[in-house]
């Protein structure tokens, strides 16, 4: 992309928030669950969707807004779809518990293979890109690696659901967030894992009677926030033991329900989230106050993310199956 090209030599710019629509992309017939920018800088002009309406799609997000191609891999919806770190393939799981690596230019499947559980969660190991983890309605996390199509490792972890998966920097250690909230307990909401040896770290983080639909790592501090089916982002140490900080409480926007994601700007001074109003916050990061709020869309909006080079060009995707791109 012409537009991404006097970027990729330059150190990214402060993030400000978007204020108008560049492209209004609107070709998913369900809900769209997931939205990512293509990680290759050079090639960030893609961005990839998984829908509920059983496909996986990649937009040209920057220069035409237009879709320039659909997978449809999978037989019931697509919960999560990740790029892989070289942009090349995408790595796809769903509600018929297939696991599909794909080759993005030829559309053909590099991996497949049928997993024990409807799958919700995926991600790549940050430094051994051939190696993922993937969750879902299961008690079990699972760790594959591409070349073998194998599991390498499996993490036990005794509940119902994982909904989201976090690796923290180096990949040496993993966060799981799970449905595992009892009137009595709050342990196990979020778990902390060896990526080794497979044995829990802690289950003892957050003590909150919520469910966290959604983690992200801060990209510059040793923090990362969870969102809260409470309302509330939480903010927490990236380091053992994981503490809570319990001065900063991002409030404002609404979760009720949906799996909203949340993320930080590429220069860590905002946080950013969907909300089941259809609006986007933009929260200060420092402050915890709320920035400026986005009427996004008219559904519930569950991702808002920022473009990895271009400042302050964000992707959001709502339950009506609608991607907005704004700068």
């Amino acid at each position: 992309s012409e537009l991404i090209k006097p970027y990729l030599g330059s150190k990214y710019k402060l993030t400000e928030v978007p204020k108008s629509l560049i492209f209004y992309m609107s070709k998913h017939s369900g809900p769209v669950n997931e939205i990512e920018w293509c990680p290759v800088r050079e090639q960030s002009h893609m961005l990839l969707s998984a829908s509920m309406d059983k496909t996986v799609k990649v937009w040209d997000a920057v220069d035409t807004g237009c879709c320039l191609r659909t997978y449809s891999c999978h037989s019931c919806a697509v919960r999560a779809a990740r790029w892989s770190s070289c942009g090349r393939r995408i790595l796809s799981g769903g509600f018929d518990s297939m696991l599909h690596l794909t080759d993005v230019e030829t559309g053909k499947q590099i991996f497949s293979s049928k997993n024990e559980f409807r799958i919700s969660a995926l991600k790549f190991h940050p430094t051994e890109s051939n190696i993922f983890i993937c969750g879902g309605f299961s008690p079990e996390v699972k760790a594959w690696d591409i070349r073998t199509s194998k599991v390498l490792r499996v993490y036990k972890a005794a509940v119902q659901q994982t909904l989201d998966i976090l690796f923290l920097p180096e990949g040496r250690e993993f966060l799981t967030s799970t449905d595992a909230v009892s009137r009595d307990s709050a342990d196990r909401t979020v778990i902390a894992w060896d990526f080794q040896s497979a044995a829990k770290i802690s289950n003892q983080i957050f003590h909150e009677r919520y469910t966290c639909p959604s983690l992200t790592l801060h990209p510059k501090e040793s923090v990362f926030v969870a969102q809260t089916n409470g309302n509330y982002m939480a903010l927490f140490s990236a380091q053992r033991p994981y503490r809570i900080n319990k001065k900063k409480r991002y409030e404002g926007h609404k979760v009720e329900g949906f799996a909203v994601g949340c993320e930080f700007s590429p220069d860590g001074t905002l946080l950013v989230t969907g909300s089941s109003d259809g609006k986007v916050f933009f929260y200060n990061y420092h402050t915890a106050r709320i920035i400026r709020t986005l009427s996004a869309h008219k559904e519930a909006c569950v991702s808002a993310t920022f473009h990895p080079v271009l400042p302050s060009l964000l992707a959001t995707c709502d339950w009506a199956g609608e991607i907005k791109i704004w700068q």
